[in-house]
């Protein structure tokens, strides 16, 4: 097969738009969706510190060097990445050499935060004391806490995260369903910022899964693709069976998910004010009388 727009050999087929794309043509087509968001999500003025939450995946690998690639070249942007790292025995070993290696190459400040340092515990001894099927619902917490923690230790205006145009979908979904609609209008791009919690950003939000690995791997990125042990027993991977059944079957369905929020998005913002957020005694913001951190804490016998 050769390219829609030139005669080269193409590298994928993109089903929702029903055209080939060369190697040059998909970076190009990649690029320029990711440009666009970071120019409507990103509202710089003077000097702005981005961090990247940066996994090792292709997703924030892709993420941090394409926010290098658009903005690296302005004075007044300083990129971070921050690593999380859970404590999950045989998995971050192989996946923070990947944002070392790809740091290095293009000179931005890497820092890593554990879960031991902020809960006095990490993922493993958590599971041990509760259920491994609670392992990604207690990862989520903590890795939120640790992110903003790190964050505004660090003096960060904005944080990007490694969100693809399927986790969008999937997510959009799983709160629909959940009937939290309060919480799926408190998705990012966060456009208000809120004591406490630095505001996130999401360059990769109308890329497809497929395309950023394609970017990933086209543009020689070092990342990972091994998968944490505990995301078997995830409720998401039920939501990505879902949206990956309508997008075979009925391709463009992730956009319409995503283009159906964008529209409405407006009117949940506005049908919710925004919570008055307390501190939490661990400093944090949250909505109730203690973070959700400090509840797990609590449960798992081990308060601050």
């Amino acid at each position: 097969m050769r390219c829609s727009k030139c005669s080269s050999p193409a590298v994928t087929y993109v089903r929702y738009n029903g055209s080939h794309l060369c190697r040059s043509h998909l970076l190009e087509y990649v690029e320029r969706r990711v440009k666009k968001e970071v120019r409507s999500q990103l509202k710089l003025e003077g000097e702005a510190h981005i961090a990247v939450g940066a996994s090792g995946g292709k997703d924030s690998q892709t993420a941090l060097f394409l926010l290098h690639k658009i903005l690296g070249c302005r004075k007044n942007v300083r990129l971070t990445a921050i690593t999380v790292d859970e404590g999950v025995r045989g998995y971050r070993a192989g996946t923070i050499p990947k944002v070392r290696e790809l740091c290095e190459q293009l000179d931005i400040e890497h820092v890593i935060v554990t879960f031991d340092q902020v809960a006095g515990m990490d993922l493993d001894d958590m599971v041990r004391r509760t259920d491994e099927r609670e392992a990604c619902t207690y990862c989520g917490v903590f890795r939120r806490r640790c992110l903003n923690l790190k964050a505004k230790e660090l003096g960060v205006d904005h944080l990007a995260l490694g969100h693809n145009l399927d986790d969008m979908a999937q997510s959009i979904l799983m709160n629909f369903m959940r009937g939290d609609v309060e919480r799926l209008a408190r998705l990012g791009p966060h456009e208000r910022i809120q004591p406490g919690l630095v505001p996130r950003i999401q360059p990769l939000r109308t890329i497809p899964e497929k395309e950023t690995f394609l970017y990933a791997m086209l543009s020689d990125l070092p990342f990972s693709d091994a998968e944490c042990p505990y995301a078997t027993h995830a409720l998401r991977n039920e939501y990505r069976r879902i949206v990956d059944d309508m997008e075979f079957k009925h391709p463009g369905t992730r956009h319409s998910i995503l283009g159906s929020y964008d529209r409405l998005r407006p009117l949940m913002r506005d049908g919710f004010t925004q919570a008055t957020l307390r501190e939490c005694a661990c400093g944090e913001p949250t909505l109730n009388e203690k973070c959700m951190a400090c509840e797990m804490l609590e449960k798992m016998g081990k308060g601050f």
